[in-house]
Parts: C-alpha cells; structure tokens; sequence
C-alpha cells in the first residue's frame, strides 16, 4: 500500500490537541451520569453518532478502507470492539460506583498499554516513560483520595475491563494509524463498535427507542464532543505517538471530570486533585518527550 500524506493537523501541536481532546472527553462521566438511559444504550447511541458523522467526513478517502489486507481488517475489528466493551462496561460501572473511583480505574491503561506495546509492538517503554507512567498512574490515584463509601466490587470489576479493553483499542489504533488517516480510521472503529453494541442490544432484547429528550440530547452531546472531538484528537495522537504515550495523557481526564463537576455540580476539589494533577501533568510530559 502506497504511503500517505495526513491531511490537515499538523504533528507538531500533538501536546496541545491531547489537552484538548483530555479537557472534552473529561466531560464524559458528568453526561453519562446525567442520562437515565441504561449504559448499553449510551456507549451504542453515543458511537452510532459518531460513526455516521465521521463516516460522511471520510467519503473522499474511503479507498484506504477498500485496500486494507485481512490482518487489517481484523486489526480494525478487534479494535472496535475492544472499544465497544471499553464504553460499555466503563459506563456500567459509573452506575454502580463513585465518578472518581470509576474513572481513576478505567484510566489506569497506562500500565496495560505499556505491556502491551512492548510485547505487541515492540515499542517497550525507555525507563523515562517508566518514570512517566508511574507518575501519572500515582497522580491519579492521589486524585482519588480517601477510599469513598458506596459501591460496589463488580463496579470496580467493569472499570478494570474497560481499562484493558482501552489499552488493546490504542494499541491496534497504533498499528492501523501507520496505515489510515484519521477521519478514516476513526470512521470504521466507531462503526464496528457500533454494530458490536446493536448485536449485543438486539441480543439482550434492550430497547432501542423510547427514550426521552434530554437523554437523546446526551447521546449527541456525547457523540459529538468526547467521540467525534476527544477520542478522534487521540486516534490522530496515535500517529506520531506511542499507544503508552497517548494513555498516559488520558489521566488527565480524572482531573478534568473533577473540575468540571467543581464549576456545574458546585463539588469543589481538595488538595489531593490539585497534588495529583501535577503529578498527572509532569508525568504525561516526560512521556510526550519521549514520543
């Protein structure tokens, strides 16, 4: 297959595009919780969205799709699907536990990804992004504080799945970005995971329609801000940087839910947000440096 040039974004403003797309998709847990829809349904509406939106912006560049080999394809496949059960269970645990606990433990990728590059990849971590994800993985707890009441461990449970299931969605995304531009990327993983979700919809019998105007105005808030802009900013990330590099980046989404739900739901943070979020900060640095 014949390189390509990216179209649009520069490299250059990598940093700078992460924070972005951190600072959206930190909006995520407080939209989620908002919503009475049952999660199946959030993560399905919320890439079904998505992946009509994007999937207009790739026509002009959908024979990139038509060239792909079938180690691709399954690349493709098992990427959108690992990004399926990302949504679905991290959003079923938002149901079932505190916002921050969920999100600190589903942003614990970090620690997977990295594995996972350097047995998959062979892109292991240089003992600086060591530094760097331990830095970031350490803030983010600190971010947590003191154990919260409430919850349960199946919570807990579904986060850690959605976290692992995050670390394999950067990694195949690492390896199909060497071949697909962005929007075309992103296109066909959020529709997979779209098609994964209604299989699993149809499947479980949950009801598909019937659902109230504020939810449905969450599906498109959702689809639109943290899928099309957020997650769309780390699929571009993961051209020019590695899969660890853009999760560690991620944990700074802990921090961002907490502000947000400072300023809308009047929850100020404490002490240790602030002390974790420089740790967050410093360790997403040193990592961006290395990639």
């Amino acid at each position: 297959m014949s390189k390509r040039k990216e179209i649009g974004i520069r490299p250059e403003p990598k940093l700078l595009l992460l924070i972005i797309a951190v600072t959206i998709s930190s909006t995520s847990s407080i939209l989620i919780r908002l919503s009475s829809a049952p999660s199946l349904i959030i993560a399905l509406y919320r890439l079904g969205i998505a992946a009509i939106i994007t999937g207009l912006l790739t026509i002009p560049s959908a024979n990139q799709l038509l060239e792909l080999n079938r180690s691709q394809i399954a690349a493709l496949i098992v990427s959108g699907v690992s990004l399926a059960l990302h949504f679905w269970s991290w959003m079923g645990s938002l149901k079932l536990i505190p916002v921050s606990t969920s999100v600190i433990l589903v942003d614990s990728a970090p620690i997977s990804a990295g594995i996972m590059s350097k047995l998959i990849l062979r892109e292991p971590p240089s003992k600086k992004e060591w530094l760097g994800i331990f830095m970031g993985v350490t803030g983010a707890l600190v971010v947590v504080g003191r154990p919260q009441r409430g919850g349960s461990l199946f919570g807990a449970f579904l986060a850690l799945i959605g976290s692992i299931a995050f670390s394999i969605y950067l990694i195949s995304g690492r390896y199909l970005r060497k071949i697909l531009d962005t929007i075309s990327y992103a296109a066909s993983v959020y529709g997979v995971a779209f098609l994964t979700l209604l299989v699993i919809a149809m499947g479980l019998n949950s009801p598909l329609f019937g659902y109230n105007t504020r939810d449905i105005l969450i599906f498109f808030a959702l689809a639109i801000g943290p899928s099309c802009l957020g997650h769309t900013f780390y699929n571009y990330a993961l051209k020019y940087l590695k899969a660890h590099g853009v999760s560690i980046a991620i944990l700074g989404e802990p921090v961002g839910a907490t502000l947000l739900a400072w300023i809308l739901l009047n929850e100020p943070p404490g002490f240790g947000v602030i002390l974790g979020g420089l740790l967050i900060i410093i360790g997403s640095i040193l990592t961006l440096k290395e990639g």
